[in-house]
């Protein structure tokens, strides 16, 4: 046990730090390659901030624990909103500016309302299911790579463009090969030490993927987003999200869906899965401004997210306790 936690611990420090490099050396090289920063704001950061989550997600489906997987992803958006953006509007309560961010919303809803129906048409999680999420994922790069191409600014552009760093493309493609190196070692042993804890306290794979593997993933996100809020990058700070939150379920739970298909715990669809969907109705009624306002995130407001956040995640840990109690 003590080596697994060991391998959770170390493999979670990995990740962030890994992270870290992977972005920073990945958006470097995008502008070098002539791509615009509202382009990489879009696309590089959120596929950037979600490596962890698709490379633990590969490794724990091509392992045969599918579930850590998937809880990996479903936990990790729940994650992004209660816990990330909770504290990050503690901190420093933002507003949206970006016409861009504004358009992801009713496309995040949409997508996540689309995924617990696509489980509950048979319990199964197939290959079909992922082939669906998959090419909606292509479809999502390709608007927004047309939406990018939009001749007027956006204040997230702008962001991003202050936050890139200033490196040549050499030192850009080390970078960003170092970061994605750390990263699949860290997958490797965040998943071994993982499942191993699962089975050695009885625990679903489901929980820990929701629980500790998800929060950790999570944990770029949240750096990332707290800087940016303390910087007056508001719009970056949601984008990390929103974009993650994108990204985690098109592409993140397409892989258990095509590598590893199968039925799904029950509780996903009763449970974690309607969480999931509150959460992101929760933003979107917070942040996203139906009117073609200005909406502002509050520290009342996320008080109220991160709150409903440590309430699931102790029902969880209630639940496991209650479940496996001797």
């Amino acid at each position: 046990m003590l080596l697994d936690l060991a391998a959770v611990s170390l493999g979670l420090v990995a990740l962030v730090w890994g992270a870290e490099r992977l972005v920073g050396g990945a958006a470097a090289l995008a502008r070098h390659l002539g791509m615009s920063p509202l382009l990489i704001g879009i696309t590089v950061v959120g596929f950037g901030t979600s490596a962890p989550e698709i490379l633990v997600s590969a490794v724990a489906s091509l392992d045969g624990a599918p579930g850590l997987a998937i809880g990996n992803a479903v936990g990790s958006n729940i994650a992004n909103i209660g816990l990330i953006l909770g504290i990050t509007a503690l901190v420093a309560p933002f507003a949206v500016h970006s016409r861009a961010l504004s358009r992801e919303f009713p496309v995040l809803l949409a997508v996540t309302l689309l995924v617990p129906l696509l489980i509950a048409i048979d319990g199964h999680f197939g290959q079909v299911d992922g082939g669906v999420l998959l090419a909606l994922f292509v479809l999502l790069l390709w608007w927004a790579v047309r939406t990018a191409r939009a001749p007027d600014s956006d204040p997230l552009g702008t962001e991003t463009e202050a936050e890139i760093p200033q490196i040549g493309l050499r030192t850009a493609i080390l970078r960003f090969a170092l970061g994605l190196i750390v990263l699949l070692a860290a997958s490797r042993a965040l998943v071994w030490g993982a499942a191993n804890i699962a089975r050695d306290l009885g625990i679903s794979e489901l929980v820990i993927g929701l629980t500790i593997v998800a929060i950790g993933t999570s944990l770029p996100e949240l750096a990332a987003s707290l800087v940016s809020a303390l910087r007056k990058e508001p719009d970056l700070a949601l984008g990390n999200v929103l974009g993650s939150n994108l990204f985690n379920l098109l592409a993140v739970l397409c892989l258990p869906a095509i590598i590893a298909p199968g039925p799904v715990e029950p509780e996903l669809l009763t449970r974690d899965l309607p969480v999931m969907v509150g959460f992101t109705i929760a933003l979107t009624a917070m942040a996203w401004g139906f009117d073609g306002a200005e909406r502002r995130v509050n520290r009342i407001e996320g008080g109220l997210l991160l709150a409903a956040f440590l309430a699931y995640l102790a029902l969880l840990v209630a639940l496991a306790l209650t479940t496996h109690a001797p």
